[in-house]
């Protein structure tokens, strides 16, 4: 049975415990407000005027309502969404067609219709609600995949991640090709970032060994947007050649997408020689012996030779005819001039090629912009991965 405690210390009771909730709640409200308060302050959008988040930029962690005071309007190709989700408006004070990014690297606006047309951005508040079809495509996350093979062919290893010594996941020295997603990259020769660097920009590198690295790839790490290198530590840029070693094959349990195309470059082979043979008339030149007639005048020579004499004055005679006559008959180029010879002549001349060589390909998927090489011409779309690569 319990005892009932005095009414003064029942009140005292009372009082204890709503000092210890108000306490609580005074503790949980200013956790709330410092959370909410680190959240707003972490909020940031940096929009750049490139697409690849290159060229001035402009950064913001509060709301623009016209981009024409930054001297920004319709100027933003590329964006980073950092802390929370971010609306972006063709118009001033949030008007227009807006489109929500979440945070994320969108290293092109093209897919949004929104490149080079923003003119207003606020980040939204972390309870409000958004309709599906205002989100943009999602970021695609920066990626570096490696290849044992050039061609993209043999084993590979893709991080989006830095990787400080690649010879515990079993890649040490062993990468010939490369597919940079979303950012450039630096791969060296050394662990941890040492020996002689090499930055890769977004793209495609068939192989590496104009960079000097093939095969020589120890540690890798993405680069930051700001950060500044000089031009003789980028790779030379690949230029475009088709791929026809690329495996483009599906991979077990992969997702497909779909790809829009928004254009198609039909590139010819090299030139192409074209041979042919004309029927021309034409005389011996002058002063110079007709072999025709040298023969025909030997013949005769021999013939006329060989009537005349008889036993060994005749075989004698022979000998001595065709001689006479072969230089009489070669004779007849020099005096007379050589009857026309009818002859054949080789002409050559080099022609556009008529047939494809290849089909330069340009798709956009999630935002950015890929480039591939096909055999054939493709639909309004391609198959792609999670990560844009194309499949078969």
């Amino acid at each position: 049975m319990k005892t009932a405690l005095p009414a003064t210390r029942q009140v005292h009771a009372h009082l204890v415990t709503g000092e210890i909730m108000n306490s609580a709640l005074r503790k949980g409200a200013l956790a709330l407000a410092t959370a909410l308060l680190a959240t707003h302050a972490y909020a940031q959008v940096t929009l750049f005027e490139d697409e690849g988040f290159a060229g001035r930029s402009v950064t913001a962690n509060n709301q623009i309502a016209d981009m024409e005071k930054y001297g920004f309007n319709n100027r933003a190709s590329s964006a980073v969404v950092k802390g929370v989700r971010w609306e972006v408006c063709d118009e001033e004070r949030f008007g227009g067609r807006c489109v929500v990014l979440r945070p994320g690297r969108y290293a092109s606006l093209k897919a949004m219709s929104l490149n080079n047309r923003v003119s207003s951005a606020r980040s939204l508040r972390a309870d409000a609600r958004v309709q599906d079809n205002r989100y943009a495509p999602l970021p695609v996350v920066a990626q570096a995949t490696f290849y044992e093979q050039d061609g993209f062919a043999g084993r590979s290893f893709a991080t989006a991640q830095p990787v400080a010594n690649l010879r515990r996941f079993g890649f040490n020295d062993l990468a010939s090709s490369a597919t940079i997603v979303g950012e450039r990259w630096e791969a060296c020769e050394e662990r941890r970032y040492g020996g002689r660097c090499m930055v890769l920009r977004p793209g495609r590198y068939p192989t590496l060994a104009s960079t000097g690295l093939n095969n020589r790839i120890s540690s890798v790490r993405n680069l930051a947007t700001t950060a500044r290198i000089e031009d003789a530590r980028y790779a030379p840029v690949i230029a475009a050649a088709p791929t026809a070693n690329a495996d483009y094959r599906r991979r077990r349990d992969e997702t497909m997408y779909e790809g829009t195309v928004t254009s198609t470059r039909v590139v010819a082979g090299p030139p192409e020689e074209r041979c042919w043979f004309e029927r021309t008339e034409g005389t011996a030149e002058k002063g110079k012996a007709s072999i025709p007639g040298a023969v025909i005048g030997a013949v005769l020579g021999g013939i006329l030779g060989h009537q005349v004499g008889g036993g060994k004055g005749q075989d004698i005679a022979t000998a001595g005819g065709a001689v006479a006559g072969g230089v009489i008959g070669a004779n007849v180029g020099r005096t007379a001039g050589a009857p026309p010879v009818a002859q054949d002549t080789k002409r050559c001349e080099n022609v556009p090629s008529q047939t494809p060589s290849y089909y330069d390909v340009t798709y956009t998927f999630r935002g950015v912009e890929h480039r591939v090489q096909m055999t054939t011409p493709p639909g309004p779309t391609i198959p792609v991965n999670e990560r844009g690569e194309p499949r078969a």
